[in-house]
């Protein structure tokens, strides 16, 4: 679908690659694609402001709702729709954060008739819900680690679970991430604290208090596949990053390609990578994350991040693909032709 008129829905570093990302697009195609940066108060000196071809005031940071909670300008959808209206804005590009991975928001923009440069709603949203998204890899034959099969209720539905799966074992929110609403339980007695705890902070933090249960895979490297999918349903595994270094369930290093993988693991992951971004027709730019028993060599399957991650750059750096330029193809409906570019060298963030 052609546009010319991006709104960058975030602001700083992210607001910048797609500036930056949007110039190079224009000299290389020769197109006039215009940025548009949506800013608050405190960034009105800001350099993604300056930068842009055109800039909307969104107002304070904050807002206060009706209920007395305040919230970011970014994520309110409010104010979001009537700067895209008044823009006249035809895309929206939200890169990380705020709201990148907000089905309700890409539904906004398809009822205003503006692009959405990322994946479908419904998409996301089945994506987004960690019990639909691993009954979406077992359909598509991805490994997974063994788990509770469903939403786990009570807590001797999950002593149950936990007496057939094995312990320790892990309670996990469906919603949300950042390692919220996730308990390690070591024993059987553990489990009604982590059980309550766990479902309590998840509905603090993503308004959804449902968990579930999955096998704990001692000391395993966690694995990111980036995936690109077009309109066609072609759906390309770009790179292989490791971000096996962390602190509190939060990345410190990313490498790519991993470390630790063999050619034969490393072509394995990227198919069932890819396997899945067809089974759910994912489009647009997103990544699939595994956990990796070096012990026995098995992959398990995770997450799907249906946004560009901070990360990518590894990527780029490795493949020589600008993921956001992609982005903005896909979006425009050019289709995925041949093979992705192979990784060369080695990339660290």
């Amino acid at each position: 679908m052609e546009f010319s008129r991006i709104a960058v829905v975030n602001r700083g570093e992210p607001a910048m690659r797609l500036i930056n990302a949007v110039a190079e697009f224009n000299a290389e195609h020769g197109t006039s694609l215009w940025t548009i940066a949506l800013y608050t108060e405190p960034d009105r000196k800001a350099m993604f402001v300056r930068e842009a071809d055109e800039a909307y005031p969104l107002g304070p940071a904050h807002v206060t709702a009706e209920d007395g909670t305040r919230r970011i300008a970014y994520v309110d959808h409010g104010i979001l729709e009537r700067a895209l209206h008044e823009t006249r804005a035809d895309a929206a590009w939200v890169g990380w954060g705020f709201v990148a991975e907000d089905a309700a928001f890409a539904e906004l923009c398809r009822r205003l008739g503006i692009v959405f440069v990322g994946p479908d709603p419904e998409v996301m949203r089945r994506l987004g819900d960690k019990i639909t998204s691993k009954q979406i890899a077992e359909a598509a034959q991805v490994p997974v680690a063994a788990w509770s099969g469903e939403p786990v209720e009570t807590v001797a539905e999950a002593l149950e679970h936990g007496e057939r799966l094995g312990y320790p074992i892990m309670v996990k929110a469906t919603a949300g991430g950042g390692g919220r609403g996730m308990r390690r339980v070591a024993s059987a007695d553990d489990m009604p604290g982590a059980f309550e705890a766990a479902r309590a902070e998840a509905a603090s933090a993503f308004g959804n208090g449902t968990v579930f249960l999955e096998s704990l895979v001692i000391g395993a490297r966690h694995i990111e596949v980036q995936i690109v999918g077009d309109d066609s349903g072609t759906v390309w595994a770009v790179g292989v990053r490791d971000c096996t270094v962390q602190r509190r369930n939060q990345k410190l290093i990313e490498e790519a390609p991993s470390p630790v993988l063999t050619a034969e693991r490393d072509a394995f992951i990227r198919e069932a990578a890819a396997r899945l971004g067809r089974a759910a027709g994912y489009r647009n730019a997103g990544t699939v994350e595994f956990l990796f028993d070096e012990t026995t060599g098995e992959f398990y399957f995770m997450e799907v991040n249906t946004r560009l991650q901070v990360e990518h750059p590894v990527t780029e750096l490795t493949t020589g693909l600008d993921l956001v330029k992609t982005q903005i193809d896909v979006a425009r409906g050019i289709v995925l032709e041949g093979s992705p570019p192979p990784t060369k060298g080695h990339a660290i963030e």
